[in-house]
């Protein structure tokens, strides 16, 4: 049965717990970091770091300054735009098990900004050592061996919950309703085309450019219709390119 994650940004205090844990459970190297006038560190999602708790502040009309924290990492579409954009088989894939979108060494033979242009998320990345296009992959090893995916087993304000797909949507609902009573604006973001839903309990534009694919509402198109049209042209100057 396909798999989803929740995450309630409500409740999360951007410790970064998940986005070290993240880090440690991959093996991934260090990246020099500096200070920018924001304690997100680093300034982006890269090869080496494939979850980043987002900072995002903004001033209220009464004077009241908030923080909006968003854990961003892929989002594991169920109908991938990426996996069809790719032009090698295999290259990227869908477990059928958990739903979750896996990269392949194969994507090392792709082109990259075709793969990452294709992302309403704007989440792949490219390793410049081996080539290879990179992303969260819902931690599908720890997840075959009935683990919990790290982010969710390091959140200690338990902002993150995994599951089935119709519990956490369950989940996800009676949260909202409770939500919404504090925060009218409060929604869940993409909730029918992902597997990574966030709760936001304001307008996603407050969180992060990417918290929604603003192309998924494209009037008279469906999401796989939208995306299909705009790879096509893509593959073609691909081709060009390599060929």
């Amino acid at each position: 049965m396909p798999k989803a994650i929740l995450i309630d940004t409500t409740k999360c205090t951007a410790c970064r717990g998940c986005q070290v844990a993240c880090k440690e459970w991959k093996d991934f190297p260090a990246v020099p970091t500096k200070q920018r006038g924001t304690h997100q560190n680093p300034p982006d999602l890269g090869p080496f770091n494939v979850k980043l708790v987002r900072f995002a502040e903004h001033m209220e009309p009464d004077g009241t300054v908030r923080w909006n924290f968003f854990p961003d990492a892929c989002r594991h579409c169920l109908d991938a735009p990426c996996k069809s954009g790719a032009s090698l088989e295999d290259s990227i894939i869908i477990d059928k098990d958990t739903g979750a979108v896996i990269y392949t060494e194969k994507t090392a033979k792709e082109d990259f900004e075709t793969i990452r242009g294709s992302c309403p998320y704007d989440i792949p990345r490219l390793n410049p050592k081996t080539k290879r296009i990179v992303k969260c992959d819902m931690c599908i090893d720890r997840i075959k061996k009935n683990l919990l995916p790290i982010c969710v087993k390091s959140c200690a304000m338990g902002a993150m919950h995994f599951g089935e797909r119709a519990d956490i949507l369950a989940i996800a609902a009676k949260r909202l309703a409770v939500v919404q009573k504090e925060f009218p604006k409060a929604q869940l973001c993409d909730m029918d085309s992902v597997s990574v839903i966030y709760l936001i309990a304001d307008e996603p534009a407050k969180y992060h450019k990417f918290a929604v694919a603003d192309a998924a509402g494209a009037p008279g198109m469906t999401r796989q219709e939208f995306f299909a049209g705009m790879f096509e042209p893509l593959r073609r100057a691909a081709k060009q390119v390599q060929g």
